[in-house]
């Protein structure tokens, strides 16, 4: 049996004060995670009123899961479920083998200055927001003067309304995510690969196998638990199909498989004031969100070892 040390004061104090500027820097953070992400969620009792802005939270008539039922017989909710699912897996996917893919690549790179200046410019996209870079992909995927058409129009291709045309947009929106955000997906799996013993590959060499064998005996495997923790997270975000990217692309004539979630929900409650259903749909999108977390929590415990202390 181990009795438990009793600890200084003294030396409580000197930690408590040496450490008590860093508290203090805290304090901004917490209040407004505390005001925005916490004092917030008094509002979802909406979902369960028949919500009146003049009557506010409390004055508002009480009607139950009726919002709820109403939203389920909405003829476009399962179709907004379906295209979230659709894109979100899509992204998903697209986000995990292409950063595999270009970290490897990259690691093949011999010249350190050439390695850090292919990972700058790859990296840039994913700080610029959706709001420049809708506007871009609009002029670059225009089907009359937009020079990806202009390169399809040259191979004998017809004009693609990538933007505008409901089989292209999503596809369009997995693409374009992908390539903003696999530059910096792709630190992870270069620092995974720092961890894989150098020996290795010495002892490969020594026994005749060449670059591609090395990679799939060796690289992969080596990077193998962190591409399973990083795909088993994923599973988060799969009802987060990226509000700014459609917002800032879409059109009513992409609602039938653009449509997701977080832009049915703007233009519930938004634009056409139904408070009380957008309120529903995204309390439902929040449940089914923190289901996922918690189970891909699970399995990265399970299959990755992962844990949060």
């Amino acid at each position: 049996m181990t009795m438990r040390a009793n600890v200084n004061p003294a030396k409580r104090h000197d930690k408590l004060k040496r450490e008590l500027p860093l508290y203090v820097m805290l304090i901004p953070a917490v209040t407004l995670v505390a005001i925005y992400s916490y004092g917030s969620m008094a509002g979802l009792v909406i979902a369960f009123q028949k919500f009146v802005p003049t009557k506010g939270l409390f004055g508002s008539e009480w009607i139950g899961l009726r919002n709820f039922r109403n939203l389920f017989t909405m003829p476009d909710i399962f179709g907004v479920i379906r295209n979230t699912v659709l894109i979100s897996m899509g992204k998903m996917i697209g986000g995990i083998i292409v950063p595999v893919l270009f970290a490897l690549l990259l690691n093949e790179v011999a010249s350190s200055r050439l390695k850090r200046t292919y990972q700058t410019i790859v990296y840039i996209p994913n700080f610029l927001s959706w709001v420049i870079l809708a506007g871009l992909f609009v002029d670059i995927l225009s089907p009359s003067n937009g020079i990806v058409n202009q390169a399809l129009g040259k191979l004998g291709v017809g004009p693609v309304f990538f933007l505008g045309d409901k089989t292209a947009y999503p596809i369009t929106m997995i693409v374009t995510e992908v390539w903003k955000s696999f530059g910096f997906g792709s630190v992870i799996y270069l620092a995974a690969l720092t961890g894989i013993d150098p020996s290795l590959y010495e002892s490969a060499e020594i026994d005749g196998a060449g670059r591609w064998r090395q990679t799939l005996a060796i690289t992969l495997p080596g990077i193998m638990t962190t591409i399973v923790l990083m795909t088993v997270l994923s599973m988060a975000n799969v009802l987060n199909g990226g509000f700014d990217q459609i917002y800032n692309t879409y059109s009513p004539a992409v609602y039938t498989t653009g449509d997701i979630l977080d832009t049915f929900v703007y233009r519930l409650g938004i634009q056409n004031a139904q408070f009380a259903l957008s309120t529903a749909a995204g309390l439902f999108k929040s449940i089914v969100s923190f289901v996922f977390i918690v189970v891909s929590y699970f399995l990265a415990d399970r299959v990755a070892g992962y844990r949060i202390y």
